[in-house]
């Protein structure tokens, strides 16, 4: 260094360098100062930013989830000759079926968000009811008559008990005549020609 500024003084007394320039140059201190680059600053020149929130997806599940409900069972009547009229019976009892649904639930954080019917079937048929009603008459039998003694027990009404009997009007010659009766035995006079159960008609 002490040799530059002789050498920079020698310049300048020949007149090739100004006093003024010599004087600046020696001024700035040593060349090793004024050759050494600037340390390199500590401060990023790159602008930092600040990092934006990350908003948290949701969570969403899909469950398949099945339900039962009862399908009703209906009932019907039919008539029943061999029960009597009026009688009704339960020939077949009702059961109720079961239908089977299946759903494919959707949930987000844990809460029910849809659902969609993917399975709809009656997994169970219900029974139906069936009930009877009689319609069978009960048998009456007829009230007991009380006959004379001269009247014909194959008939009601009173049929006399003679060699013959005609009916009353017709072509018979008798000698007894009898009207309109109803043949319960056995028609001994022949008063029942069409039989149908009546006779003189």
């Amino acid at each position: 260094m002490q040799k530059l500024k002789q050498w920079f003084k020698g310049l300048s007394a020949t007149g090739k360098v100004t006093s003024v320039a010599v004087a600046s140059i020696l001024s700035f201190g040593t060349i090793g100062t004024l050759a050494q680059p600037s340390p390199p600053s500590a401060v990023d020149p790159v602008t930092s930013t600040v990092a934006p929130v990350t908003k948290p997806q949701p969570k969403i599940e899909t469950k398949t989830v099945t339900a039962t409900e009862a399908v009703a069972f209906t009932s019907s009547t039919i008539e029943d000759g061999t029960i009597a009229q009026g009688v009704t019976q339960t020939k077949t009892a009702g059961v109720n079926g079961v239908r089977t649904i299946t759903h494919e639930v959707t949930y987000t954080d844990g809460v029910e968000t849809a659902r969609t019917v993917t399975k709809d079937e009656v997994t169970t048929a219900p029974v139906n009811e069936v009930t009877a009603l009689g319609t069978r008459v009960a048998y009456v039998p007829p009230p007991v008559v009380q006959r004379a003694s001269n009247c014909d027990p194959n008939y009601t009404g009173c049929v006399p008990v003679a060699s013959d009997v005609d009916c009353i009007g017709g072509s018979g010659n008798g000698p007894a005549y009898t009207g309109k009766v109803q043949v319960i035995g056995t028609d001994i006079y022949g008063l029942d020609r069409n039989g149908d159960g009546w006779g003189c008609e």
